[in-house]
């Protein structure tokens, strides 16, 4: 199996552990879109409790990737996403926030052919 698929396989399984309900395509596409950051142990996962990280998530993903305007609505975004994916969790994997995240904001159509 390769990398590419290790990474997706973690991701699915996450997805079902905590019943996010997200499309695997959708999953596969934030993966392939994240290029090699995946592979990094430290790049591939969100720190739910560090606010520069938090930070980095809306501005090079909300806004200068999915094109989103800056607003209150996007830290309350990011906010509901680490609630739902478990503020406990250490493993929050940068994909499996990032699709749901662009699923929360209809961009699925970015990462769906």
């Amino acid at each position: 199996m390769s990398k590419f698929n290790e990474c997706v396989e973690l991701y699915k399984k996450q997805n079902a552990e905590l019943n996010l309900g997200l499309d695997e395509a959708l999953l596969i596409g934030v993966a392939k879109g994240l290029g090699p950051s995946i592979y990094n142990n430290d790049s591939s996962k969100v720190s739910g409790s560090d606010q520069k990280e938090l930070d980095t998530v809306k501005n090079n993903f909300l806004i200068k990737k999915l094109g989103l305007p800056d607003g209150p609505n996007l830290q309350a975004a990011i906010d509901e996403v680490m609630v739902q994916m478990g503020t406990s969790n250490k493993s929050k994997h940068r994909a499996v926030v990032y699709a749901l995240l662009a699923k929360k904001f209809g961009k699925e159509g970015m990462y769906i052919k």
